[in-house]
């Protein structure tokens, strides 16, 4: 049994955004996200509303679904609307041909503007003040080393360059009897 490329097309767009779908079913939201893809959906004949209507008609009473079967039944509903001058059979090979080989279009993902501004204000090199501990010389942040004085107990002053070195003198001296 061969698969049509409308059959294709109507699996690539049930599955689309859901982990656990077969491909045998649609939901709603890919029904919808299938006519906006594809075209069907013009805003003149055609709206969102029209389609989410037709969704519910074609779908079983308890069903949250559609099945290959219903999306066609659906497809021909559509069709008579969108290309009202055409005979019925006329207008559903329309709609499937504008529907056959296409996949879901993922657009509009947002993404990170590199705008000029940003980058000004983000380029840790051009921090002054206390801000400019924050980060070492390559740009990345030093995390609570930067954000919080780390007090040094050891009981030496900052400059002191034999720290550590007591035990090892008091260690190594011999005791001289008197």
């Amino acid at each position: 049994m061969s698969i049509t490329a409308l059959e294709e097309s109507f699996r690539r767009f049930a599955i689309h955004g859901d982990t656990r779908a077969t491909g045998r079913d649609m939901n709603g939201k890919n029904w919808s996200k299938l006519c906006k893809d594809c075209g069907v959906i013009d805003g003149k004949s055609i709206t969102l509303t029209d389609v989410d209507i037709v969704f519910s008609k074609v779908k079983n009473k308890t069903a949250r679904t559609i099945t290959y079967s219903q999306f066609k039944e659906a497809l021909a509903e559509l069709a008579g609307k969108r290309f009202k001058d055409k005979s019925s059979e006329d207008a559903a090979q329309e709609v499937y041909r504008m529907i056959e080989g296409k996949s879901p279009v993922i657009s509009g993902v947002t993404k990170a503007v590199a705008s000029p501004t940003v980058s000004r204000l983000t380029d840790t090199t051009k921090f002054t003040g206390s801000h400019k501990e924050r980060f070492d010389e390559t740009g990345r942040g030093k995390g609570k080393a930067g954000r919080v004085e780390m007090v040094d107990k050891s009981g030496y002053v900052s400059g002191y360059k034999h720290a550590g070195s007591y035990e090892k003198k008091v260690s190594k001296s011999p005791q001289k009897p008197m």
